[in-house]
Formats: structure tokens, sequence, C-alpha cells
């Protein structure tokens, strides 16, 4: 498997990649879907809320989208500014008004609100970990596409060193 550095791409033009997924409902709550060569995954409503609970929620899975996005572009980003750190820790919530997706107009059915607190475990100094967020944020594909979508989202890093051996 070729290891590709983006620093060797011409960055000049797009550099489109398309990435594909099934997915399958069966008129009900639950959709079933299908990530191919990563298997598949169910997202669901909780029983209280007609659903089988067999699953997250879509948009908490959203939100699991943009914890994931934020580790893989902060890690990235460390590689590249040769930043240490042994993890990171997130807690994330939302907030909607249901009444949007219960169909009152003017109520947006989105998040209201999104907040992410992440730990980083890190002997770097925290200009150096400012840095980091800072590109981290510009890049992250999730985190882009919330704000643009005018969701309050915050975004709380804390730097906590590592336990002493």
């Amino acid at each position: 498997m070729a290891t590709e550095i983006a620093s060797s791409f011409d960055v000049s033009e797009p550099i489109i990649r398309r990435k594909q997924l099934t997915a399958v409902n069966h008129a009900g709550m639950m959709t079933e879907i299908d990530f191919g060569e990563f298997g598949y995954f169910v997202t669901d409503e909780p029983e209280a809320h007609g659903g089988t609970g067999e699953g997250p929620s879509p948009l908490q899975t959203v939100l699991s989208a943009l914890c994931g996005c934020e580790a893989v572009t902060f890690h990235r980003t460390a590689a590249e500014m040769e930043f240490r750190y042994e993890r990171i820790e997130f807690e994330a919530e939302f907030t909607i008004d249901i009444r949007g997706r219960l169909g009152v107009r003017g109520v947006v059915p989105h998040f209201q609100t999104i907040r992410v607190e992440a730990v980083v475990t890190t002997p770097e100094p925290e200009q150096r970990l400012a840095a980091i967020v800072e590109e981290t944020e510009s890049r992250c594909p999730v985190f882009n596409l919330v704000t643009d979508a005018g969701v309050k989202t915050e975004m709380r890093w804390i730097r906590k060193l590592p336990e002493e051996a």
C-alpha cells in the first residue's frame, strides 16, 4: 500500500476523491448502512421516539463523525508540525428544537448548538497546542460543514500533561 504525502501533490488543482456506501430502510426508523470493506452500521431512534433502539440516532452519528474527523485532522496536522501527543478524549453534546423535525416552519430541524470538549494528553506547551487546534479547525471537513450551516459550535480544547512514569 502506497503512502501519500500531501506536499507531493500539485494542490493548485482540485484533488477529488469519491467515497461510497449503500443504505436501506424498511419503512421504519432503523437504517442499515453498508460501508463495504468496513462493514455494516445501523442508525435508529430510541424506542421512546418510535424506533427500535438498535443504534445511535442519525444526529448522534453526525456528532460522532465530528469527533472522529477532528481526531483524524488533528493527527495529520500534528504529524506535519511534529507535535507529540498520546491521545484525545472527546465529550460531545448537541441541542435541537424538535419542533423543526415535527414540521413547524421556521424552526430549523438540525442542531441548534454543538459543544465538544477535547482533552489532549501532550507534553507540548499550550502555544503549540493552540497552533495545532487552529490549523485542525480550518481543515476539518465536518467541523466546517456544521459551522457553515450556521450551527453555534463550541470546541473547547484542554491540554493534559502525560502521567509521570
